[in-house]
């Protein structure tokens, strides 16, 4: 199926604005596209001039518009028979081609919309939208199609982004940036001017309908609703850290991943505590074992649950006060997320979703929120090990928990994980993420693709490397009365990303910064 996407500017002449998009349409049309998708259009009253571009060019259509009748933009779909489909809330809609969901607006900096329309059988998700932020195109939109192994297509404004009397002495410009996204994160086409025009991608549905992560553990499968409902009742938040001037406004960690095995793996990470001050040191889940295939062994996974309670023992005579190590082992037949203290077992975290290269595990039916004693103050965090970081309704409910940082034990099994998904939950719900990886290699290939209107002109086959990340939070988020002060650099949003590199990585996070939840700006 042949999907395009395109930009252009509105005018406050409705007739300058039809025109252009007429314009837009008909050079869209001449690649015979079955879908086009349109920007967010505002309130247009040249809507049936618009059906009628479908009906000529024989495709459909999506736009967001504001209805006359209602103050909220909504999205639509037009039929090459004529018809203005307008969904109700959260409904997939059935093309001969494809079951489509529309989004409008910043329905992607959350992952409810997407995630309702993929459990519906959406298999691309069309999206109309007006912003001047990068966040939409380069964190949200690319996590929505990973998160749920969908396609999207989003389709940006170009031009004044608000009136004249509504202007900043930083004029905001619609940035266009409008692109394809696949079902593993891969960019498969874009717009990377800021001008009128189109571009396109033939994609093939089949990969929307495969869930499977590359372990074959489904996505879908995995979630578990009735957990989430169960947590959604228990939040804890009353009983936590809730004075955000008793939080510290800075905590030292670091990211620290052995490239040896079993015994040594300990004693290397036993040298590194004895040399290094961090408050919290985050190790790979299973840190000590390489293949995590052997876990599937009986004999094997007897010998690293007794490795699991000597390092416990070893690690714990190395630390200081306040000072902590995370990842993940086998305990009583169980894997889990742990911390340790210089006592030992200061809290455990059994993983809560199934995934195949765990398969033996029980899984937990509780979310532990943990008030962790730093030298400087008390912070809240979570930990996730296994697939379940990559689950946002877990995510989603820690942070509803008040954590201030996600601690995550985890082994990388797709880069959109690293590029994209967990980089989207630190922004979204503003807090900290500390996760470690061994380091992982995936082969990376582009579209074949000889036409101007794509960005990639020819195949590039390469070793991708992706590691783990500390994502840490400004402690100024740009809001919209800071800018007269401060130069608006393209992100509302974003997380401070520093990827793991070698054997250590330290940072600074902001644990205070979490206490300041920022609400991403809707452009209704």
């Amino acid at each position: 199926m042949r999907i395009a996407v395109t930009q252009l500017a509105t005018s406050s002449d409705p007739q300058e604005t039809l025109a252009n998009c007429i314009s837009v349409i008909s050079q869209t049309a001449a690649c015979k596209p079955s879908l086009i998708v349109l920007p967010e259009l505002g309130n247009i009253s040249f809507l049936q001039e618009i059906v009628e571009q479908a009906k000529k060019h024989h495709c459909y259509i999506t736009l967001s518009l504001i209805q006359p009748t209602k103050k909220h933009t909504t999205s639509c779909l037009l039929s090459p028979q004529g018809e203005i489909i307008y969904p109700a809330e959260q409904q997939a809609l059935t093309t001969p081609w494809v079951k489509l969901g529309l989004l409008s607006n910043s329905q992607d900096t959350s992952f409810e919309t997407s995630r309702g329309l993929t459990l519906q059988g959406a298999q691309l998700l069309c999206h109309s939208m007006n912003t001047f932020s990068l966040d939409q195109h380069n964190i949200h939109g690319p996590a929505r199609a990973c998160e749920n192994k969908v396609f999207l297509a989003s389709a940006n404004k170009i031009g004044p982004f608000l009136t004249e009397t509504q202007q900043t002495n930083e004029p905001l410009v619609s940035l266009g940036q409008s692109q394809i996204v696949a079902p593993n994160g891969q960019l498969l086409a874009k717009i990377t001017h800021n001008e009128t025009g189109f571009v396109f991608a033939d994609i093939d549905l089949e990969d929307a309908l495969e869930k499977q992560r590359p372990d074959e553990t489904n996505i879908i499968e995995q979630r578990r609703p009735q957990l989430y409902q169960a947590l959604q009742s228990q939040i804890k938040t009353a009983t936590l850290t809730t004075d955000n001037n008793k939080v510290p406004a800075t905590a030292n960690v670091a990211l620290f991943t052995t490239y040896k095995s079993n015994e040594q793996a300990i004693e290397d990470v036993c040298h590194y505590i004895e040399n290094n001050l961090s408050d919290i040191i985050q190790l790979p889940e299973l840190f000590f074992i390489a293949d995590k295939s052997i876990t599937h062994n009986t004999e094997q996974l007897a010998e690293i649950e007794n490795l699991s309670t000597q390092l416990i023992s070893q690690i714990s005579a190395e630390l200081r006060p306040f000072q902590y190590v995370c990842t993940s082992l086998v305990i009583g037949g169980i894997h889990q997320a742990v911390i340790i203290n210089e006592q030992g077992l200061f809290a455990t975290q059994q993983q809560l979703h199934f995934c195949q290269r765990y398969s033996w595990s029980a899984l937990g039916n509780n979310l532990q929120i943990i008030e962790l004693p730093l030298e400087q103050g008390n912070i809240n965090i979570a930990m996730l090990t296994a697939d379940d970081a990559n689950i946002p309704e877990i995510v989603n409910l820690a942070a509803l928990n008040n954590i201030h940082v996600l601690l995550v034990p985890f082994d990388i099994q797709e880069p959109c994980e690293v590029e994209y998904n967990l980089i989207a939950k630190a922004a979204e719900h503003r807090i900290c993420i500390v996760a470690a990886s061994r380091e992982k290699s995936f082969a990376a290939a582009t579209p074949i693709d000889k036409t101007d209107n794509n960005i990639f002109k020819k195949n590039k086959v390469k070793a991708q490397k992706c590691t783990g990340f500390i994502a840490n939070l400004t402690t100024t988020p740009t809001q919209l009365e800071q800018w007269q002060f401060r130069k608006f650099e393209g992100y509302l949003n974003r997380p401070l990303v520093k990827y793991q590199h070698g054997k250590i990585t330290k940072a600074l996070v902001y644990p205070s910064a979490a206490c300041n939840k920022l609400t991403i700006l809707q452009t209704d």
